[in-house]
């Protein structure tokens, strides 16, 4: 058996350790210093807070002081960070990590670059530690920390750029609900899996614009939420064209598009800008929630221009995208821009 240290006591990071566990793996947690009073509540009664879950048995929690202490004898590392705190693991934690360490990250998220380019976090942090080797790998795919915690069938891929690797760490986690794909198309995954943050606030303010129609939890209508959703896939699919993705990496994008307009934090943005609620307002009510759709917006966006600026890309291929960046960073009110969606192929 092998040894995990998870870094980060948050909600996706932590539920990992249930197929750790089940598997038979000793694994220890480390909370960022965030996580203070989750890590004590832990070892006291195993009891998540904010999860609302019991860890398994057998794990140890640690505060961010005992790291260096708790990295001895690590087989493999989890990066369990936001993508608010990926600077933050790569100041801190990555030049406490051993040569040749194993990183296994759950963090989405895309960076703007100055060359336009958007860049993933396993690149990112590669870029960030070039004179050692380790290996930067990450998790995409459809999958909320509730329901793994609660062992339902969960289809993810691991990305990096050594398949045997992926192999091993599929080895480590594979049980019969966590159903593991291995993939060398670090950017194919990690940008489907990150945008379906920015499309699903898209898709989920058709929710919000029914609720005014018929109020809270009144009879739905889904033919909208439908031909945002389309639109949504087919603006991605624009996207790992862009990033030289592999294609079929948009079966990702809208697995994990389906799950994250069901129940992510991103649905409460997008139905509240349904609402007609400006974005600083829709923010203050959402206090507390971590908006990693917000960033990704901005960042692609501001890529994208970069990108039309020297001709490599055509801003009008994202009208729902544009649009949603404008509500969230420009101030503009929401305004879905239908008749540009439709697309005629004589």
């Amino acid at each position: 058996m092998s040894v995990f240290t998870i870094i980060g006591a948050g909600m996706m990071g932590t539920a990992m350790s249930f197929p750790l566990r089940d598997n038979g793996h000793e694994v220890r947690i480390v909370g960022t210093p965030l996580d203070r009073e989750i890590v004590e509540q832990l070892k006291i009664d195993n009891w998540h807070s904010n999860m609302k879950r019991t860890l398994p048995e057998g794990i140890s929690y640690h505060q961010i002081g005992e790291l260096e202490k708790v990295i001895e004898g690590t087989d493999y590392f989890i990066g369990g960070v936001s993508s608010f705190g990926v600077e933050w693991f790569a100041d801190y934690v990555l030049p406490r990590l051993p040569e040749k360490a194993v990183v296994l990250s759950i963090t989405k998220g895309l960076r703007e670059t100055e060359e336009g380019i958007p860049e993933t976090f396993p690149e990112y942090l590669m870029r960030r530690d070039q004179t050692r080797s380790i290996s930067f790998n990450a998790v995409g795919g459809p999958c909320t920390s509730y329901e793994l915690a609660d062992r339902r069938h969960t289809c993810v891929t691991f990305c990096g750029r050594d398949y045997d690797t992926l192999c091993a760490l599929r080895k480590c986690l594979a049980v019969e609900y966590y159903h593991i794909s291995c993939s060398t198309d670090i950017r194919g995954v990690e940008t489907a899996v990150a945008m379906k943050n920015v499309y699903a606030a898209a898709v989920s303010t058709a929710i919000g614009a029914n609720e005014l129609i018929v109020g809270m939890g009144g009879q739905e209508k889904y033919n909208p939420q439908a031909g945002l959703f389309g639109e949504s896939v087919r603006e991605i699919g624009r996207l790992l064209k862009i990033m030289e993705g592999d294609p079929d990496a948009i079966m990702l994008a809208a697995g994990d598009l389906y799950v994250t307009v069901f129940g992510g934090r991103t649905r409460k943005l997008g139905v509240l800008l349904g609402h007609g609620l400006s974005y600083e307002r829709a923010r203050e009510m959402l206090a507390g929630v971590t908006l990693e759709s917000v960033a990704i917006a901005k960042a692609m966006a501001n890529s994208l221009r970069k990108l039309a600026a020297k001709g490599k890309a055509d801003l009008n291929d994202f009208p729902l995208l544009m649009a949603l960046e404008a509500t969230i960073h420009h101030g503009a009110a929401l305004d879905i821009p239908w008749e540009k969606f439709i697309l005629d192929r004589p």
